[in-house]
């Protein structure tokens, strides 16, 4: 990549991330000015809230199941490699497991009521990177 479009792209990136920030304060703004009580104002806060926790809970679910199967997978299919492979192969399945349980750990913290939104960000990345990491050595 050279540096022009690499200067694009993080221009792109930072334009994207300043119009998020924007698009929620609006949003927020826009709850806090409604014509309704404080009450019923928190009450609103606190559904959106519920819905995007869910939401995250939902996908961090799925990543774990892609990721067992995934692993699962791995360990067989990698009886067949060279030992360099193995080894290589055997790091990655370590870090998706990893991965996996930091993932398990972060639903019983959702269940528990405990979860920071940038944990859980955190989590459904970090699942997300190790899915990818395993499928594409898995394609060698």
């Amino acid at each position: 990549m050279s540096f022009t479009s690499r200067k694009r792209s993080g221009s792109a990136k930072k334009i994207a991330l300043f119009s998020s920030i924007a698009a929620a304060a609006g949003f927020l703004a826009g709850i806090l000015t409604a014509p309704q009580s404080g009450k019923a104002t928190r009450g609103d806060i606190k559904q959106a809230a519920d819905k995007g926790i869910g939401e995250a809970e939902k996908d961090l679910k799925k990543l774990n199941q892609e990721l067992s199967k995934l692993i699962s997978e791995a360990k067989t299919g990698g009886e067949k490699l060279s030992t360099k492979a193995q080894k290589e192969l055997g790091e990655l399945v370590e870090k998706a497991q990893d991965t996996r349980e930091k993932g398990r750990e972060m639903l019983s913290a959702i269940h528990e009521g405990e979860a920071q939104d940038k944990d859980l960000a955190k989590a459904i990345k970090d699942a997300n990177l190790a899915l990818k990491h395993l499928r594409d050595y898995l394609k060698k």
